[in-house]
């Protein structure tokens, strides 16, 4: 899949350059599905900066999995630098995660669109993060987050413009089915954010 991405995308008129430019990019989907979520979860609102300093010192403080953040004190997650609300949503996953048995083999046969819907019925969930674990978690080829600030400056560098969200979807449709592969290309093309590529793709 990945070479037929690459191929693909190295002869578009906009991604090609960037291919050329940085080589292969790959997705790999994490080992965790669990902690990357988490990480997802820290990312939302917040500097990349203070979602790494959250990040590190709540993986010291309790073991990252549904089991270890369930059992740990909220206060303890809050002392890590979770807000109430953010360590209100890690333990709704957490408890998502024991209730329905989530696993990458468990989302293996479900559609996109079926996958988002049913973390996104989760109480602290949003389309952005759904589509991280689509990434990044179950290594899903075709995702495109328009949301995330990263793609939409890429976009509009790339494309010389100031898009809209739609027209942004609508562009992006001529690197279907590899539009998760040109993503990671867009992460690059502007330098303020070329960090989110490590960021999102890292535990």
């Amino acid at each position: 899949m990945t070479d037929d991405a690459i191929a693909a995308l190295r002869d578009d008129r906009y991604i090609g350059p960037l291919v050329a430019e940085y080589g292969p990019l790959t997705i790999d989907p994490a080992e965790n599905f669990y902690s990357r979520f988490v990480t997802s979860i820290l990312r939302q609102q917040v500097s990349m900066a203070s979602a790494a300093a959250t990040r590190e010192r709540l993986f010291d403080a309790v073991e990252v999995t549904p089991e270890g953040v369930l059992a740990a004190d909220p206060q303890t997650l809050r002392d890590a630098g979770l807000s109430r609300q953010k360590t209100e949503y890690v333990r709704n996953v957490a408890e998502a995660f024991v209730e329905e048995g989530y696993s990458r083999a468990y989302f293996a046969d479900a559609p996109d669109e079926e996958v988002l819907a049913e973390l996104t019925s989760i109480t602290g969930v949003g389309t952005w993060t759904a589509k991280m674990q689509l990434m990044f978690s179950l290594g899903r080829p075709d995702v495109f987050p328009v949301g995330d600030l990263g793609i939409r400056k890429g976009m509009d560098a790339l494309f010389d413009a100031d898009l809209t969200r739609s027209e942004m979807v609508e562009r992006a449709e001529r690197w279907s089915p590899h539009r998760s592969y040109a993503s990671l290309y867009l992460w690059r093309v502007d330098e303020d954010v070329t960090e989110s590529v490590g960021e999102v793709t890292t535990l």
